[in-house]
């Protein structure tokens, strides 16, 4: 049904927690228990609801907020909109998905991309690395892509822990992209060992940007 309350909806994602999922959730830093699939679910049924999608955003609840990223209208959001949504996302899903199912399919990526690059929180500044990596692998065109090396060299090792992945992730991708940079990225990454000793389960490709760009560069080989 389509006109659903947020106090029903909220009522709903709180019959849906499970203390399980919390702890699960909570060791990395999200503060919910709702199954995903079943959150994907009520969004099906919702459908698209720009209105009731910042309704529950507002809440600040972080389920509500997931739902409310899944029911929305990407193209809808102004630039400024977007910035104080990614600085209010506390929660990683919730600062994941944002960045993944809403910037990235709006008109304004370009624009956050290089608002948030240098942005001293680095909660923030590890969006616009985010969205820098999908820049890197789809339109590299423009992009400083050996500064982009100096910066990782300079600053990765020491940046805190989500801004550190996606400056990884960005020497990688650079590497696996870009034939011409990638003894400098696989060097880079060996001098540094971020991520080196990361526990990788069996049939997983490790985050350690050497071995992840060998074996994404053999697989497309």
């Amino acid at each position: 049904m389509a006109n659903d309350t947020v106090a029903e909806l909220m009522a709903e994602l709180a019959a849906l927690d499970d203390p399980k999922a919390r702890a699960v959730n909570e060791k990395h830093g999200d503060d919910h228990g709702v199954n995903l699939g079943k959150l994907r679910a009520i969004a099906k049924r919702l459908k698209t609801q720009q209105d009731l999608s910042l309704e529950l955003w507002a809440t600040g609840d972080t389920a509500a907020r997931l739902l409310a990223l899944l029911i929305c209208r990407p193209k809808a959001f102004s630039r400024d909109q977007l910035d104080t949504m990614l600085r209010e996302a506390k929660r990683p899903k919730v600062h994941d998905w944002l960045v993944n199912y809403v910037v990235k399919k709006g008109p304004h990526t370009e624009e956050l991309r290089v608002l948030w690059f240098d942005d001293p929180d680095p909660v923030v500044a590890s969006a616009g690395w985010a969205l820098t990596v999908d820049r890197v692998a789809k339109q590299p065109e423009g992009l400083d892509l050996d500064g982009l090396l100096d910066v990782v060299e300079k600053d990765m090792k020491d940046a805190p822990e989500r801004l550190q992945w996606a400056m990884n992730h960005c020497l990688a991708q650079i590497g696996i992209e870009h034939p011409a940079l990638r003894a400098r990225a696989i060097e880079i990454g060996e001098r540094l060992e971020v991520l080196k000793d990361y526990p990788t389960p069996p049939g997983c490709t490790s985050p350690f940007a050497p071995i992840w760009i060998n074996e994404m560069v053999k697989r497309k080989n």
